[in-house]
């Protein structure tokens, strides 16, 4: 492991600009490590014809990976994966925001024996919206899934090749892949990198991605937290429903009973039936995932 070979995997989306002053730099701290390396550029769309200020940096190690259309950063990086033959993986931005003399720091780490080391952004260059969501995800990800990482967020990582035999890549996961690695039992740490002012092109961080970034929070919580045990959490919230639907029910029941009250001017009753099917239902999900856990299982 001591001369594994590095893939640097960049995906960019209009980055004319930052790009030909990120190659130069990148590639001397590459040669810098004293390992073989590949640098693989995964044109995410890009509108701003790049290809002239790109061309000349181009080579054996420096590999273009054009998509057909903007298909967002985890596809980006699922196709640059594709491409990669390197035992170590490096994840990293083309915003010039990542400062690549951080890379033998990463490497220090996973020479320790580390699987998975994941950047921390401790002076952040970024604008108050973007550090309140991260405080917050932070917050939540230690709080509800034990999550070792100050800054999951960080596009900045660099890892074994061997995890992806574990972790699937899909979608918006990739920001999850560190606390991914670290359930699947790998060991993971984290190293403080710099976080550089962005010089050229806008922020693709906007408030869209803000909201989706909340709904992948939620999305993570599921799968580390239930994803072998479907029925504890739809059977929990079902019960719940089910319980207070059940309990309206005994209500309406003894005022009609023992009180003369007329169940059609009490909308309770409506509610309280809706309330126990939905129970039932949620219940009954949850009661199907766990069927198709089984047989996953039994598959294997």
């Amino acid at each position: 492991m001591n001369n594994s070979p590095i893939s640097v995997i960049i995906p960019f989306h209009n980055e004319k600009e930052n790009l030909p002053l990120l190659i130069p730099d990148l590639r001397q701290k590459l040669r810098d490590l004293g390992h073989p390396y590949e640098i693989i550029l995964v044109d995410d769309g890009s509108l701003d014809d790049y290809q002239e200020s790109l061309e000349p940096h181009l080579d054996k190690q420096v590999k273009l990976v054009p998509m057909n259309r903007q298909m967002g950063k985890g596809r980006a990086l699922t196709e640059g994966l594709k491409h990669a033959t390197g035992e170590l993986i490096v994840f990293m931005d083309a915003d010039l925001q990542d400062d690549p003399g951080d890379l033998s720091n990463f490497l220090g780490k996973i020479q320790e024996g580390y699987d998975l080391v994941n950047g921390y952004r401790f002076e952040r260059k970024d604008n108050p919206v973007i550090k309140i969501y991260s405080k917050t995800a932070r917050w939540f990800l230690q709080q509800f899934l034990s999550s070792p990482f100050s800054d999951i967020n960080c596009g900045f990582k660099m890892f074994r090749r061997k995890i992806l035999d574990d972790v699937v890549l899909y979608g918006n996961n990739f920001r999850f892949l560190p606390l991914a690695a670290f359930y699947e039992g790998y060991k993971v740490g984290e190293v403080k990198v710099h976080n550089k002012p962005r010089l050229h092109g806008k922020s693709k961080y906007g408030i869209k991605k803000l909201f989706i970034g909340m709904i992948d929070m939620v999305s993570a919580y599921f799968l580390y937290k239930f994803a072998e045990r479907p029925l504890h959490f739809f059977g929990s919230i079902g019960a719940i429903l089910f319980v207070i639907g059940g309990m309206a029910l005994a209500w309406v029941t003894y005022e009609r009973i023992f009180e003369g009250i007329l169940l059609y001017r009490r909308p309770a009753l409506q509610y309280a039936i809706f309330l126990v099917i939905l129970g039932i239902q949620i219940i009954m999900t949850g009661i199907i995932g766990e069927l198709i856990v089984y047989l996953h299982h039994k598959r294997k």
